[in-house]
């Protein structure tokens, strides 16, 4: 068995971004024992504060929730993830692991040091231009225009697990950005 499924798990022995789907609530668990065991995660966290009846607490949150990220480069990595408390499985497709570009991780570690305010959706959302940040502690991510709830924002897609997160940003920070239409390419 274990015979099989290293034939189908990753494609690659280069370190590659991989989802895992947590139970629920476990997500900073997860990466907790991950960490543990050394295998390199993220778990993108956002502050905020939390109202009670009685108290007011301002608590880390996973900004994504039911996954953590991992960066692994082969099967025997993938069955440990899989084997921590916590993990419940990889996001595939065809039945091997879809590695997350480098770029979407890397936006998002920006996005989540900018203290700016984000919204993560899985509300579909029209298509717009393409842009790009030119200045800010935001400079150079790239993602698409869109207005939301009255405001103007930018989204950032994270394709393989269908989760986008909405930014506001000042519109004069914005640049657009060339698109090469498929009959000119």
């Amino acid at each position: 068995m274990a015979e099989e499924i290293q034939t189908k798990t990753i494609r690659s022995e280069e370190k590659r971004w991989y989802a895992v789907y947590t139970k629920s609530r476990n997500e900073k668990k997860l990466a907790q024992l991950l960490d543990e065991k050394g295998i390199e995660c993220y778990l993108p966290l956002i502050k905020t504060i939390r109202q009670w009846s009685d108290r007011r607490k301002k608590v880390e949150l996973p900004l994504i929730r039911s996954y953590v990220f991992v960066h692994i480069s082969n099967d025997r990595e993938y069955l440990r993830v899989l084997e921590t408390d916590g993990a419940v499985r990889f996001i595939t497709f065809s039945g091997r692991a879809v590695a997350i570009p480098d770029k979407q991780i890397e936006d998002l570690k920006l996005l989540v040091a900018s203290d700016k305010e984000l919204e993560v959706t899985r509300e579909t959302l029209e298509k717009g231009d393409k842009i790009e940040i030119k200045a800010g502690t935001l400079m150079g991510l790239q993602g698409e225009l869109v207005e939301h709830r009255g405001t103007k924002k930018m989204l950032v897609r994270i394709d393989h697990i269908g989760q986008s997160i909405l930014v506001e940003v000042p519109v004069s920070y914005l640049i657009k950005k060339q698109t090469v239409k498929a009959w000119e390419a």
